[in-house]
């Protein structure tokens, strides 16, 4: 057991799941032009998709302006806060059952195994993706829609054109996909998302591995947290991202044609599609920004995290006796 930090109770579910969602916001508020970048180029055509990242950020501050590298960003932080929380509440209640069960069976170290370590984060993703894939289609949706709304605004502007749409709130956006497509469209891509727990199961136990060596050696901080943040992520997003190109077409296919069909495309189906149509380098589109913009999220989020843990604490310890007071 670490003795460095005594006063703070490593167990406590909500600590962690309050310190994991608000870490998360702070990090995806630094890093989401990438994901704009990224989420649009997933479900663009080839050739649209096609272009340099330099080149993709102009188009976009071109067409929608600054604000447009930001499309969808209430609902992300919202998505992200909510995700976290749920992922970190359980992940940590596992990860206190599988120590508890050491201590009994009398095992040197309370520490998980990589085995456990896989086990909780299966846990814990498939709980999240149930419980926040709706508010991942709405966020895909209003971050590939704006762009379009950029375009029939830029088309209101010639003589004798109907007046531009308004852009679409996160309210808007979800009331329109339940009145056109009812209720099952918030978990479309539900199947590849629940397959893309490997991602964090990949992430978060390698890191749990290089954490466990590092403190061997030393006391762990908020900067070699960054770094094995970063390379868990990096590690996890290279190889699951195919996955992530297919949830995000998923997320916005009821929307293609009017005719529903491809709300019935199922993961491999799409996989195949894509392929078919782009070779294999099509499930890899936008994969630059999203791996850079997964490794900084991580990265940041490690680092945020530990920090707002211990401030979480503190501050119910001051709320708490206060009351007693």
């Amino acid at each position: 057991m670490s003795q460095s930090k005594p006063v703070v109770p490593q167990n406590d579910n909500v600590a962690h799941a309050l310190a994991g969602a608000g870490g998360g916001i702070l990090s995806m508020a630094l890093t989401y032009p990438l994901i704009t970048l990224s989420t649009r180029a997933q479900v663009e055509s080839k050739r649209s998709a096609d272009t340099t990242f330099l080149a993709a950020i102009q188009k976009i501050v071109a067409r929608e302006g600054i604000s447009g590298l930001y499309s969808g960003l209430s609902s992300a932080l919202f998505g992200i806060s909510v995700t976290n929380f749920v992922y970190y509440y359980w992940y940590e209640w596992t990860r206190a059952f599988f120590e508890a069960a050491a201590v009994k069976a009398g095992r040197a170290s309370k520490k998980l195994i990589t085995v456990e370590s896989m086990i909780a984060g299966a846990i814990a993703g498939s709980a999240t993706v149930i419980l926040t894939n709706p508010i991942w289609v709405v966020n895909t949706r209003m971050t590939t829609r704006n762009a379009a709304a950029a375009d029939e605004k830029n088309a209101a502007a010639l003589p004798g054109a109907p007046p531009a749409p308004k852009k679409p709130s996160t309210i808007g956006t979800l009331l329109a996909l339940l009145k056109n497509e009812g209720p099952q469209a918030l978990f479309a891509g539900v199947v590849p998302a629940l397959v893309l727990v490997i991602n964090p199961i990949l992430q978060y136990t390698l890191f749990e591995q290089m954490k466990n060596a590092v403190e061997k050696r030393r006391k762990m901080t908020a900067t070699l947290a960054f770094f094995l943040g970063a390379a868990g992520k990096l590690f996890a997003t290279s190889v699951t991202y195919p996955y992530i190109t297919v949830k995000s077409q998923m997320h916005v296919a009821p929307a293609g044609d009017g005719t529903g069909a491809q709300k019935r495309e199922g993961m491999m189906e799409a996989i195949n599609r894509v392929v078919r149509e782009e070779g294999y380098a099509g499930l890899y589109k936008g994969i630059g920004p999203k791996v850079t913009q997964s490794v900084l999220t991580a990265a940041f989020l490690f680092a945020f995290k530990d920090v707002l843990y211990e401030q979480t604490v503190k501050l119910r310890g001051r709320v708490t006796r206060k009351a007693l007071a």
